[in-house]
């Protein structure tokens, strides 16, 4: 958990420096991964990052520096003060913030050891710091350096393979950090998506290389890189700004035209001329489903297909709901999936079917879906009716066919009458008294009568 002490004397609402303590794991020489490390050969271990800049909210009026005798002395851990004088650590308001926001900080030391092995390099000591903020909140990788002090090295430390000091601890400098917002992210498909990545190198390193790399269903191919200020692009569209790059320290990626390829882990991976870190975050993509719900028969019991179509991830809900006139909602059980069928851009559809029981009264049946891509589950609903009824209204509708037919053939003999007389005139002949007259300003009036079994709706 973290703790946070700083300095007094500040202007509230201002730029504050504190020391941020937070709890961490130590993992043994030998043993570390990028990723967190499991609990085997892990001992206990408290970072330290001195005098780093953030807001004050109001929150730090009483706080003070970082004392050894705040910690537990029974199992005192082994205390890593790191300087953040030569970098910056953007991330260190949500380390701040994070118990108040309920999430928890893991945080894992280990040594570290460059790509570079030169003889000055060889006696020199670095330490990895992975420090990730839980539901989804920012991850920073740091590159501490040791400042020794060979006169003031006591005891050995066996899990560190490193001196300590007679208080236990190991003065560091940060050297080199990076960082991410957010550690999963879900787009919807065929959206842009923009992946964050950002580092910050203390003076006297040199950027070598930028690269983004996708890892997904045990196949990886580079996405981006980026040497020296040229940037290649292994995704069509894909682009990271060299300008941010070189002046912001900003590596973030940007993908347009988001498709179910695109999905998976991608590995942002700075290089620079004594050190490489990276940071790992996760992308989903997303379709929400369309719905439609229809009657597939008026059989005594209609069956009702409600088709769900067009979305992705594969986990979907689908519940039914019947409600009679005047009645409370009820959920029913029953219904039965077709296989399911997958388009050739990756999405799913599949359709679920019902018996419906009318009753004496008719009832409102709704299919309800439920994804992971929707804030509310979709709605689609219809009518039934009793079999009484169906049949009645369809004797109104066949009645209705009937007149209607008989309107239109009076009017056409109508309309063939005047031709006659039309044509009569034109040839010199006198026209012949007709049983009726005709007027071309009668209005002709016609009625229809529809009658339906149900009304669909679909929502979302």
């Amino acid at each position: 958990m973290p703790q946070f002490v700083g300095v007094e004397g500040a202007t509230e609402r201002q730029w504050r420096a504190v020391d941020v303590v937070l709890d961490c794991f130590l993992v043994k020489d030998g043993e570390h991964h990028v990723a967190l490390a499991s609990s085997e050969n892990r001992g206990r271990a408290s970072l330290v990052l001195r005098q780093v800049p953030v807001l004050d909210d109001g929150s730090l009026e009483d706080f003070t520096d970082f004392q050894g005798g705040m910690l537990a002395q029974d199992d005192p851990p082994v205390i890593f003060k790191a300087s953040v004088d030569l970098v910056q650590i953007p991330q260190a308001e949500a380390l701040l913030h994070a118990d108040c926001s309920g999430k928890e900080v893991t945080c894992e030391i280990s040594r570290y050891f460059p790509q570079m092995r030169e003889a000055t390099v060889e006696s020199t000591a670095w330490f990895m710091a992975n420090v990730q903020v839980s539901g989804g909140g920012p991850s920073v990788s740091m590159v501490m350096k040791a400042l020794r002090d060979a006169e003031n090295e006591v005891f050995w430390q066996p899990m560190l393979n490193f001196p300590l000091n007679p208080q236990g601890t190991v003065g560091t400098a940060v050297e080199f950090q990076v960082t991410t917002q957010t550690q999963s992210l879900s787009f919807l498909l065929g959206s842009s998506a923009s992946l964050d990545c950002g580092f910050s190198m203390a003076p006297g390193l040199d950027l070598i290389n930028v690269e983004w790399r996708l890892q997904h269903k045990g196949k990886g191919q580079m996405v981006y890189s980026w040497t020296e200020g040229q940037g290649h692009a292994g995704r069509k569209g894909a682009t990271v700004e060299p300008e941010q790059v070189d002046m912001a320290g900003d590596a973030s990626l940007t993908l347009p035209s988001l498709t179910l390829q695109d999905e998976g882990t991608y590995v942002c991976q700075i290089t620079t001329s004594l050190h490489r870190t990276q940071q790992i975050i996760q992308l989903n993509i997303q379709a929400p489903p369309k719905v439609r719900l229809s009657l597939a028969n008026e059989a005594l019991l209609p069956t009702l297909i409600c088709n769900i179509a067009g979305y992705y991830p594969l986990d979907v809900a689908v519940t039914w709901i019947r409600e009679e006139l005047g009645g409370s909602p009820v959920k029913v059980a029953g219904a039965s999936f077709s296989s399911l069928r997958q388009s050739a851009a990756g999405t799913y559809s599949t359709s679920s079917s019902l018996t419906a029981e009318p009753g004496s009264a008719g009832a409102t049946y709704t299919c309800q879906v439920t994804h992971i891509s929707l804030e509310e589950p979709l709605e689609a609903s219809t009518q039934v009716v009793p079999p009484e009824q169906r049949t009645g209204l369809g004797v109104i509708f066949a009645s209705s066919l009937f007149l209607l037919a008989l309107l239109f053939l009076g009017l056409q003999r109508r309309q063939d009458g005047v031709s006659s007389i039309a044509r009569l005139e034109c040839s010199g002949n006198p026209a012949p008294a007709l049983p009726f007259s005709v007027s071309s300003n009668s209005p002709a009036s016609a009625s229809r009568v529809a009658g339906t079994t149900g009304t669909t709706t679909t929502s979302g």
